[in-house]
């Protein structure tokens, strides 16, 4: 371990690990993934492990692998562009209702939230009836884009991709109203690409599958499929997903929006200033790194160059932190995108109540039903020994804590 820095190296056959793991668990499952993308033989440099690191499809959640001549989709995810947005305004907590159950319900009919593959009525996900002018905006000027990529690959259309910017979707993802140290009032919320994204996710993981059985290559697991640089599908690939981030970045600020424009509802006077945050934690870029220029992809993972501004969630009821990050070069500049889940959704249905969960968010505004347990604060890790394992990759600029939480 470096003076500089805090993380473990877990040796491999090939390619080193670097983990920010000190004091955080982690699963045998999430070290063996690890060590099959470590395998790969385009790998840069070792693979960087974020502490809220946990099993993923393929890639583990919260790794950072650099690479040259080759991407793996996977390593992306099929959320592309997922991320937070956060912006601070001139509202404090004294001014704000002793309850904040009618502004939740007045971002709930302003954000579409939930599923939205049901068709229909049902559709409660997506915009239903008439898409709203911000979207229609967004849209138009990205659509065009979206007509090429689709006329050479017709399987990544999504018939609801207008339909879908400027909406929530499920999971994790999440609107809150949040108070800083000082008792001002933050608006934060955590979204992606939404069904657009995914499916374009899913198309090419599922190309660079096809093309591993066409080229006779054997993976220590099929999900670490991976497009070389030059080859058929590869451009098309980092097209596309740039068209996806792009997307995910929109979709955020127009949500955003229209938090704020409920807010100003009750708080005509109310204003934002200069700290406003837009970034993804699920996305590829080429950068430049230890001399030479890689493309680097975030599964989960926040990029932290020095100076740069990144949003850290804790879980529902834990506490969330804007972060400026420090720019280790190890981490390949990169810091955690949240707490990190510390057990399955299917195991936490199963081993928490709802009246557990109703007793951990007590201090939230927020739903406390079934529908949730799975997102309890329980199911993920302490944020707090998070923040620690990763002191030397941020620093805190602000310390939030949740008020009102909109979940799907």
């Amino acid at each position: 371990m470096s003076a500089e820095s805090n993380f473990e190296v877990i040796a491999t056959e090939a390619k080193p690990i670097k983990a920010w793991i000190k004091g955080v668990p982690i699963e045998a499952k999430a070290i063996e993934q690890l060590r099959n993308t470590a395998s790969l033989p385009f790998v840069f440099k070792h693979v960087a492990v974020m502490p809220d690191a946990h099993v993923g499809i393929g890639c583990t959640v919260g790794s950072v692998v650099a690479t040259r001549g080759a991407i793996i989709p996977a390593a992306v995810g099929v959320d592309i562009g997922c991320g937070m947005a956060a912006t601070r305004t001139s509202l404090k907590a004294s001014d704000l209702p002793d309850s904040l159950a009618a502004i939740r319900s007045e971002i709930e009919a302003a954000v579409p939230h939930g599923r939205s593959d049901k068709g229909g009525r049902e559709d409660v996900g997506a915009w239903r009836e008439e898409i709203p002018a911000p979207a229609l905006a967004a849209w138009g000027a990205i659509e065009e884009r979206y007509k090429a990529i689709q006329e050479r690959h017709p399987k990544i259309a999504h018939h609801r991709a207008p339909g879908h910017l400027g909406t929530l979707g499920t999971g994790n993802h999440f609107v809150e109203l949040c108070l800083d140290e000082a008792d001002r009032l933050w608006v934060m919320l955590h979204s992606g690409s939404r069904g657009p994204g995914n499916r374009i996710g899913s198309y090419f993981i599922e190309l660079a599958k096809k093309d591993m059985r066409r080229w006779f290559i054997n993976l220590p697991d099929e999900d670490l499929a991976y497009l070389p640089d030059g080859t058929e599908h590869f451009g098309a690939y980092v097209e596309a997903v740039k068209w996806a981030q792009d997307y995910a970045r929109r979709n955020r600020e127009i949500m955003l929006a229209a938090v704020l424009g409920v807010l100003r509802r009750h708080w005509p006077d109310l204003d934002t200033d200069s700290f406003a945050v837009n970034c993804h934690h699920n996305y590829v870029a080429k950068e430049e790194h230890f001399g030479s220029s890689v493309w680097v992809t975030r599964k989960g993972a926040v990029r932290a160059g020095e100076g740069e501004l990144g949003i850290i969630p804790g879980s529902m009821g834990a506490k969330s932190f804007i972060v400026r990050g420090k720019g280790n070069p190890e981490s390949f500049r990169t810091c955690s995108h949240g707490a990190g889940r510390r057990m399955s959704r299917t195991e936490a249905k199963a081993r928490f109540t709802v009246e557990q969960h109703a007793a951990a968010t007590a201090h939230v505004e927020c739903r406390k039903d079934a529908g949730v347990i799975d997102e309890t604060p329980g199911a993920y890790k302490d944020i707090d020994a998070v923040m620690a394992a990763q002191c030397d990759l941020v620093e805190i600029v602000h310390t939030l804590r949740q008020v009102l939480c909109v979940k799907g």
